[in-house]
């Protein structure tokens, strides 16, 4: 695993950018909760069935997907401004636009391309690259920052537009929330117009970079893909599923909020201890940690339903899992060039987001079936299982590169 040279430091600029990077993660992250929020209202004002009120948040979560992708390759090409700018003209626009919808298509056409594609898919994936090719010595710390804004933001934006709906409806507190969006990240995109440094200093070894034996550089994205699929549907479960399941269980769906809260808030805490770990260790044995303690909470789940211990298992899964996601990022940037580091993070991280959709649609699927979530926590171990499968592999094959300071390519 890389490990930065003696002397090689991370300069005082890095930090500065990284934290404009968290403030832009979690002001520009609204638009993946805020469907969540306002779904009863547009039930009851479009005169909806709950399927048909839950497909802005369906095609919000598809279009920031494939918007990693688009809004990666454009800062590897021009830099992470161009696609900060852009998301924030286009959140502005799209909120707009769904605070005026005269009705649920729309709404759902606001969510799934200004809001979701062209928005909030600006300030996730390509922050994350972004904040990688500045940091040597504290690189998997930076990316976990950089990643906790779209965990600060599933804290802080709910309660913003519940209150503003409650004060000034729905409609108005989307185009607020716009407003919001467009008058942070637009001024903010030009403090982040410097681009990294062209001889930035990197760790590589004799071939220029850690290697897989037996293995061409798409066959591990084919495989990073894959893993990222199996571990959100995994996650996916409690995260998607953990309200629902509370209320099937008697304890109220407020619990199950509650509950969904603490996840959120130990992912943070875990997302930045990972970044530490993944330091220490490599972006690959986080990643294999990571699945195998997320395997545990999920068992952990299956085992005890008590009110108590749903709150401690909560919280154990949030710390368990947070950080996962942040490991792909960081392993990227081990084994790939950093010019393409926007990109093959953008497609990794797309895969992560539809396996997420994948998993609690199959969980609900299950449930139908069943009568029951106790197969649906069955079926997240067994796809994570093939995760830290996957992780395993990976890592048997890596070979370390002999540390020395080169040139970024």
């Amino acid at each position: 695993m890389p490990t930065a040279p003696a002397g090689v430091e991370d300069s005082p600029y890095a930090w500065y950018r990284l934290g404009l990077a968290l403030v832009l993660g979690t002001i520009g992250g609204a638009g993946m909760w805020s469907a969540v929020v306002v779904l009863p209202h547009i039930e009851r004002d479009f005169g909806l069935d709950r399927a048909d009120a839950s497909l802005p948040f369906t095609f919000v979560t598809i279009g920031f997907a494939l918007g990693g992708v688009l809004m990666g390759r454009l800062a590897d090409r021009f830099g992470v401004a161009v696609p900060v700018a852009i998301g924030g003209a286009s959140l502005g626009i799209g909120y707009v636009i769904a605070g005026l919808a005269p009705n649920l298509w729309v709404f759902t056409a606001a969510h799934a391309i200004p809001i979701g594609l062209l928005g909030s898919s600006a300030v996730f994936g390509p922050l994350m690259a972004d904040s990688s090719r500045w940091f040597i010595r504290n690189r998997g710390i930076a990316v976990a920052i950089s990643a906790a804004g779209n965990y600060l933001a599933a804290a802080l934006w709910p309660p913003v537009l519940q209150a503003m709906i409650d004060s000034i409806g729905w409609r108005q507190g989307h185009i607020a929330i716009g407003i919001i969006c467009a008058a942070v990240l637009i001024p903010m995109s030009l403090a982040v117009r410097r681009r990294p440094p062209a001889h930035a200093p990197v760790v590589l070894g004799a071939a220029g970079a850690p290697t897989l034996r037996g293995l061409s550089p798409n066959a591990m994205m084919v495989l990073l893909c894959v893993a990222g699929i199996m571990c959100c549907v995994a996650m996916s479960m409690p995260q998607v599923h953990i309200v629902a399941y509370c209320g099937d269980l008697g304890y109220g769906v407020a619990r199950g909020a509650e509950m969904l809260t603490l996840m959120f808030g130990f992912g943070i805490v875990s997302r930045l201890a990972t970044g530490w770990i993944a330091d220490r260790i490599g972006g690959l044995y986080t990643l294999l940690l990571g699945s195998f303690l997320q395997a545990v909470a999920l068992l952990m789940y299956f085992a005890f339903d008590g009110l108590t211990s749903l709150y401690i298992v909560s919280a154990l899964f949030g710390l368990f899992q947070g950080g996962i996601i942040p490991s792909y990022a960081i392993i990227v940037r081990e084994y790939f060039p950093a010019r393409e580091a926007g990109t093959r993070v953008g497609i990794v991280l797309m895969m992560t987001i539809l396996g997420m959709a994948l998993g609690g649609w199959m969980s609900g699927a299950i449930f139908d079936l069943t009568g029951s979530y106790r197969a649906a926590f069955a079926n997240g171990f067994a796809w994570n299982l093939v995760n830290l499968a996957i992780a395993a592999f990976l890592l048997a094959r890596s070979r370390p590169a002999k540390p020395r300071v080169s040139l970024a390519v």
